[in-house]
């Protein structure tokens, strides 16, 4: 599939997708990598080391912060696909240097598929 370059990379990991939209500020543990939003698909789950797969971002410009100290305390995603990418999200990738596209049918990947980044390419084997 091809998407429009958010942050270049080439980065190949395991996806953890969700249908939905994630707030990193108070949704996700900095410290720990974790979803903590109650109710969320992901609730408990771990984001490091992921490529992590979700519709876009929610929530306060503060998120961007968010994937920023995941990133510092190793703990972040090394990947991110977005169908629409927003501010929030851009903007944390950018600062963090961590891979993203967007404008990709997120609906094709599963949790546990195989992706690889290359820039604006994702290639997925299940």
């Amino acid at each position: 599939m091809k998407g429009r370059i958010i942050f270049k990379g080439e980065v190949k990991g395991e996806a953890l997708v969700t249908s939905q939209p994630i707030s990193f500020y108070g949704g996700v543990d900095p410290e720990s990598g974790v979803l903590v939003e109650k109710g969320h698909e992901l609730e408990g789950k771990n984001l490091k080391g992921k490529i992590l797969v979700f519709p876009n971002g929610k929530g306060s410009t503060v998120g961007s912060y968010g994937i920023y100290r995941m990133k510092k305390n190793n703990v972040a995603p090394v990947g991110m696909i977005n169908k629409e990418c927003e501010t929030i999200v851009a903007v944390g990738a950018i600062i963090s240097e961590i891979p993203c596209v967007d404008k990709i049918d997120i609906l094709q990947i599963k949790t546990g598929d195989t992706i690889e980044i290359k820039n604006n390419l994702v290639n997925i084997k299940k």
